[in-house]
């Protein structure tokens, strides 16, 4: 019969604990990288934003945020110039109430430079729910925004295989525009962009914060039947393009994987 002395069940438990510490820091790096950062659990994060104890503010561009955010959620994005600005003007709108940040998933790390830069500024009571708006949909789709509208069934996120389906290599990326009539869209911002064109004379400039120029060049491809061949910065802004493709029920689109970063690489 198998018997464990105490001293042997001690470090049992000590090494299951140590396995899902480690576990646990990766999949959330965020947690590991900033230790100072105060941070909060879906569940709980729910109840509490439920009962009115915490603000939900979300980091993220405004595109992002006006695809699929939090019901309720506050969007204060952590590229805006005046970021600090508008922390601060929600702090005062919200006395005594934590400032819960957060941006995609667990992977993402824009809530806790977001919370990094509130310390830095002297904005305090601020934490950060960095299981990320996915996993909330997902958990509570009745309490999610998808394009202003309540989410309610989490089968309306796309998942990655959809994603993946619609994303290209380079050299695959390239090979269409050469064998199609396709319209190819460079979707970065003027910041991103800063006046280079990589396919030249067949490129098309539409940023995300352009919708006229996407529908624009969406009804060209449908009228034309061409693809649309899209490309970002580094294939990070595509999955929010791609909710706006399905809704506008575009069948035929790639995207570069890895976006102008990767074709750096490739050169």
């Amino acid at each position: 019969m198998f018997t464990c002395s105490p001293r042997n069940l001690a470090y049992i438990v000590f090494l299951l604990f140590t396995l899902s510490a480690y576990a646990e820091e990766d999949e959330f790096p965020g947690r590991r990288q900033y230790p100072a950062v105060d941070f909060i659990e879906l569940q709980e994060f729910y109840q509490q934003l439920a009962a009115g104890e915490i603000v939900a503010v979300d980091v993220r561009t405004d595109y992002e945020y006006n695809t699929l955010h939090i019901k309720g959620a506050f969007n204060v994005s952590y590229t805006s110039h005046n970021f600090a600005e508008e922390m601060q003007a929600l702090q005062k709108q919200h006395p005594g109430k934590k400032l819960a940040l957060y941006c995609n998933g667990k992977t993402c790390l824009k809530s806790y430079k977001a919370a990094s830069k509130c310390r830095k500024y002297g904005i305090e009571n601020v934490i950060v729910y960095d299981a990320g708006v996915f996993d909330y949909a997902k958990a509570y789709p009745q309490d999610t925004n998808l394009f202003g509208e309540i989410l309610g069934d989490p089968a309306r996120l796309i998942g990655k295989d959809k994603l993946k389906a619609h994303t290209i290599t380079v050299a695959e990326f390239e090979d269409k525009i050469v064998k199609t009539d396709g319209i190819v869209l460079d979707v970065r911002d003027k910041q991103q962009r800063e006046g280079i064109a990589i396919f030249f004379m067949r490129e098309k400039r539409a940023p995300l914060d352009r919708p006229d120029l996407i529908d624009r060049y969406i009804n060209q491809a449908k009228k034309r039947n061409v693809p649309l061949l899209i490309y970002d910065q580094a294939g990070k802004q595509i999955r929010w393009l791609q909710y706006y493709l399905e809704k506008q029920n575009v069948s035929s689109y790639y995207f570069m994987a890895g976006g102008i970063d990767e074709y750096y690489k490739t050169l």
